[in-house]
């Protein structure tokens, strides 16, 4: 059973590194934002039989439920990392041999996207490897962190979520003897951290979407010169090891 999992930290206690430029109650209000725009992308995809979240953040939790998906509840957030092996181990516990672990500040993946990292797996790894260990990356843009991590099984190996997570992940696959497919897609290696990233992605947002709707409340295109070129049609090459 291939499934997703979306760990969500607490609105109010994300995005702090916006914290220079925006109150608390934006930071928070960016997060739902860009929650719900996520949501509805995951929604929108055909490529897994069952979407688990784990939070400790009410309005995720009540997104996820009204969407009929799986609410993992936490009554303590200390890490990602912990979080989502947690997460991880409890979906394995229900039948998921493959799990994809995805973000919510992504916001300008689309549901093709999603599909092409399980494609890139079946591709890779089901006829060839037979349920071996496997897994599929897809780094950030500036190739030092993890923002898309799909494991078989869903514990194969320790999460490492943080600084230099996507060196510390190939490190971890290696030793836990998995083949390991690297996956390079403009859209799921933009994520928002910093200002310059929203003012790098805001003209690329969907102008229905929450998140560029906060934009535009927040004056974004205004703030800075930042902006984001590439290819955004497809997927770009992808490396096995």
């Amino acid at each position: 059973m291939k499934a997703i999992l979306i760990p969500v930290k607490e609105f109010r206690e994300a995005k702090k590194r916006l914290a220079p430029h925006f109150s608390a109650g934006d930071r928070a209000a960016l997060a739902e934002a860009m929650c719900e725009d996520f949501f509805d992308l995951v929604a929108a995809s055909r490529c897994v039989e069952r979407v688990f979240v784990v939070s400790k953040e009410p309005g995720a939790l009540g997104r996820a439920r009204d969407r009929g998906w799986e609410a993992i509840v936490e009554t303590r957030q200390i890490s990602e990392s912990d979080s989502v092996d947690a997460a991880s181990q409890y979906c394995a516990a229900q039948g998921v041999n493959a799990l994809l672990r995805l973000p919510i500040d992504l916001p300008l993946a689309e549901p093709r996207d999603l599909e092409a990292v399980f494609r890139k797996f079946d591709e890779q790894f089901d006829e060839n490897f037979n349920g071996a260990p496997a897994a599929v990356l897809v780094p950030s843009r500036d190739g030092t962190g993890t923002n898309a991590l799909l494991r078989t099984p869903p514990g194969l190996f320790p999460s490492r979520f943080g600084p230099n997570s996507f060196a510390l992940h190939l490190e971890e696959a290696e030793r836990s003897g998995a083949r390991t497919c690297v996956l390079r897609n403009a859209r799921l290696e933009l994520d928002v951290d910093e200002l310059e990233d929203l003012c790098g992605v805001h003209m690329h947002l969907r102008p229905s979407s929450a998140t560029a709707r906060w934009c535009n409340e927040h004056n974004i295109g205004d703030l800075g010169n930042g902006s984001v070129t590439g290819d955004f049609s497809e997927e770009r090459e992808s490396e096995g090891r």
